[in-house]
């Protein structure tokens, strides 16, 4: 029998998530699709406020208070049972099945209320409580389709999505720039002597580039902790976040040996740096190499 609801969200996550797409093959066929529709919301919901499609802007992002307003009220319909559209069915569908709270969905939906309000980011503290909202929370609610209710597992969870997202942050520094939004803290920028970034000014990317590298910094001890949450994994999952850990980290590698000039054209990784990496993964979770505990004291904790 069709099932439109997840061939809808494969086809969104296959244009446009890629990397998720290819880490994800490794999960068991249930874990996997709802992986895929829960995922699937998550871009759906990104691309309604930025007024994208796939992740491509289409020129629709007028009123985003709005856009947001009739999301939060989509998506609240889908969780009581009357979903609208087939990627609502399909986060109401996960969220049942897979005992999510409803106040994950929320988080990030508050999240994206950050970038509407266009809230200032002060310091590395304000920027790791964006971090939490639109992607260690995510993190929470895959790591929860896997099964985990540990709160130290669910910790790691957590600290992976702020891996990725401070290394999404300081990859799209400039693009970010051209349409109004600054992530980059406050306080990092003027240590540089800048109060704004200017994405056309080129004698700013040298500054902007080393306030970029604070943030990779900062991504590799979340990196670094989430590894104890993998190991903590079964084999099928641990081996499919491990290649998601790989790839995404694997922008942040390119953006510190391309200085300046990785923000020329949009940084991604092919299609077959994606294969080795995720084929470095295989290597590591079948040899299940225990990484060393990280100790969490003063890391971000999650509401």
């Amino acid at each position: 029998m069709t099932d439109a609801t997840l061939d809808q969200a494969r086809q969104s996550i296959a244009v446009g998530s890629k990397s998720f797409a290819m880490a994800s093959r490794f999960l068991p066929s249930g874990m996997h699709d709802d992986c895929v529709m829960l995922y699937a919301w998550c871009r759906h919901a990104d691309d309604v406020i930025d007024g994208q499609e796939a992740g491509f802007a289409t020129g629709a992002a007028h009123d985003p208070a709005a856009r947001l307003a009739e999301l939060r009220d989509l998506t609240h319909r889908a969780l009581a049972g009357q979903p609208s559209a087939p990627v609502y069915a399909g986060l109401a569908r996960v969220v049942a099945a897979r005992d999510i709270p409803h106040r994950h969905v929320d988080e990030l939906l508050n999240g994206f209320a950050m970038d509407v309000e266009g809230r200032v980011y002060r310091d590395m503290t304000d920027l790791l409580d964006y971090c939490y909202h639109v992607a260690g929370v995510v993190g929470v609610m895959m790591a929860r389709i896997m099964g985990v209710r540990d709160d130290g597992v669910l910790d790691r969870a957590s600290d992976l999505g702020l891996a990725f997202q401070l290394t999404n942050i300081a990859r799209d520094v400039i693009d970010d720039a051209r349409i109004g939004r600054t992530y980059l803290p406050r306080d990092l920028l003027r240590s540089e002597g800048l109060e704004r970034i200017d994405p056309d000014d080129p004698g700013q990317r040298p500054a902007l580039h080393r306030v970029a590298l604070c943030l990779l910094d900062q991504a590799e001890i979340y990196y670094r902790s989430a590894d104890t949450g993998i190991a903590a994994l079964p084999r099928r999952p641990a081996l499919a976040i491990a290649a998601a850990h790989n790839i995404y980290r694997q922008i942040g590698v390119k953006l510190r040996a391309q200085g300046p000039d990785a923000w020329a054209g949009r940084l991604s990784t092919t299609r077959g740096e994606k294969l080795r990496l995720a084929a470095r993964a295989v290597g590591s979770t079948i040899l299940r190499r225990r990484p060393r505990a990280i100790d969490r004291s003063g890391l971000y904790i999650r509401p």
